[in-house]
């Protein structure tokens, strides 16, 4: 009988994290198709690479140090819902907005943009750790490896969504064929809320999922969070924002497709949207990969996942060729599939269910402060020195590694017992 109810309880969380993977599915069509071709349009508009690398940088920035202010306070209130859902309204809408700036309205766009980033910094910590009460049934590595999946079919359709409404708007000057792009994106927006509150209908509690501990632990950054975040820290300086690479690709390939015959098929302003839905996919597969690799291999899978990603900026950025280019992205992939897997299922591990919105918190906030300050340098350094650029990048990623592996080795795990 008790075996019985187990299974039941089990196989619940499972649909509750399938439930919440489609609302993203959904969500990440809206904000991911518009990142698609966010870099390209900013230009359009008017920014200067620079200012694109701030405010990326800047979303970022308010996206993940925001999360801290608001994990804390989710902790407080245990008030999950009310901060998800309020988050997703915000994330939604501000993309479907942009159709509606002018044709030299980059500060309204870029204003827009950071406030998609503020509906994410409400919604995250909530999300991820009514997320982690499921998958502490299911393994943490396979639940959120699942989640990313479905994440990332969003994030594949968005962009290929975008191409396909571009594709039959070819007669149109750019800044029109961009606009409407951006209204289409609304209909992925709206089935996003329904969605979030059917989810809340059905699974009022998802608290329940994980049993309360026994006594409440204080919060306390433990050497081996320390160490762990100081990791994630580095990788975010060195994983360059896609708007960056969307610019460079903008730049250096469609507007040369008449000298360079090898990209005159393959990357156009029309096919931008595909070369960021590959990427999507890529992240997709990495995610599942390396969650069941964590549930096995713990840090070592994010040592792994680095080590393959680290060098995409080389392959970007230093080569002037198609198939670089594609081999590049791909690794900028599995960079992404391993951010939003496999770094949060190390959360759900060190992080006790009490103070697990404030963990999150602490490390969404340190991902994005580094995140910004590596975005705006990679925006600069993109205008003086391009080799400069591909070291920051691929340095700052590798240095990551050894703090992942000494946050989980034997020693830092019995000084944080004592």
């Amino acid at each position: 009988m008790e075996a019985e109810k187990k299974q039941r309880r089990l196989s619940q969380a499972m649909v509750f994290l399938i439930l919440f993977g489609v609302v993203s599915l959904f969500s990440d069509m809206t904000h991911e198709g518009a990142s698609s071709i966010r870099g390209a349009y900013l230009t359009l508009l008017g920014a200067s690479a620079g200012t694109i690398g701030f405010i990326s940088g800047l979303g970022e920035l308010i996206g993940y140090s925001m999360r801290y202010v608001f994990g804390k306070l989710t902790d407080r209130t245990k008030r999950y819902w009310p901060m998800v859902i309020l988050g997703y309204i915000l994330d939604v809408l501000a993309v479907p907005a942009l159709a509606l700036v002018g044709e030299h309205g980059w500060v309204a766009a870029c204003m827009l943009l950071v406030i998609q980033r503020m509906g994410k910094a409400i919604k995250k910590p909530a999300k991820d750790t009514v997320m982690s009460f499921a998958a502490s049934q299911e393994g943490a590595g396979k639940s959120f490896g699942i989640q990313e999946l479905l994440d990332q079919i969003g994030a594949f359709l968005g962009p290929v969504l975008l191409y396909v409404v571009m594709l039959f708007r070819t007669g149109e000057d750019a800044f029109s064929s961009y606009s409407h792009a951006f209204a289409v994106l609304a209909i992925p927006g709206f089935l996003t809320i329904l969605l979030l509150l059917f989810t809340k209908h059905k699974f009022p509690n998802p608290e329940r999922f994980e049993p309360e501990p026994k006594e409440y632990v204080p919060f306390r950054m433990k050497k081996s969070f320390v160490l762990y975040i100081t990791g994630i820290s580095l990788f975010a300086f060195g994983f360059i924002d896609y708007s960056l690479i969307l610019m460079h690709v903008s730049r250096t390939y469609t507007t040369l497709a008449g000298s360079l015959a090898e990209t005159s098929a393959l990357v156009t302003e029309g096919t931008l949207p595909l070369l960021y839905a590959g990427a999507m996919l890529v992240d997709a597969a990495a995610a599942v990969v390396f969650g069941y690799l964590y549930d096995k291999m713990g840090a070592k899978a994010l040592a792994i996942s680095t080590l393959l990603s680290s060098g995409f900026a080389v392959f970007v950025f230093a080569i002037d060729s198609v198939p670089a280019l594609l081999l590049g992205v791909a690794l900028w992939g599995i960079g992404m599939g391993a951010q939003e897997s496999i770094l949060k299922a190390a959360v759900t591990t060190m992080v006790p269910k009490d103070n697990r919105a404030t963990g999150y918190g602490v490390f969404e906030c340190s991902f994005g402060v580094f995140w910004f300050l590596g975005s705006w340098l990679m925006g600069v350094l993109y205008d003086i020195s391009i080799p400069a650029l591909v070291a920051v990048s691929v340095i700052s990623q590798l240095a990551a590694i050894p703090l992942y592996l000494f946050s989980t080795g034997k020693k830092v795990q019995m000084e944080d017992k004592a």
